[in-house]
């Protein structure tokens, strides 16, 4: 079976997002253009202001687009 519209990359798209509100505790993983942190969730891009790479805080969900979130800090996790 071929497919028309490119490779397959595991998961369909739109499949699971989360919910404005929701909290997550997240690893920021590298710093944006605009100076943003980005983390994952679920392979989902969240940016993150105010935090630095390596930084694991928990985060209450802002804003929900089609192929990202935002988020805000909640609290700083100790490691």
């Amino acid at each position: 079976m071929s497919r028309r519209f490119g490779k397959s990359r595991g998961r369909r798209p739109g499949l699971w997002k989360p919910r404005v509100g929701e909290e997550y505790t997240v690893k920021i993983l590298e710093i944006s253009r605009r100076g943003d942190g980005i983390a994952k969730i679920r392979g989902l891009i969240v940016f993150v202001p105010g935090v630095s790479p390596g930084d694991s805080v928990k985060v209450r969900i802002t804003r929900v687009g089609r192929r990202y979130a935002t988020a805000e800090v909640v609290s700083e996790e100790a490691e």
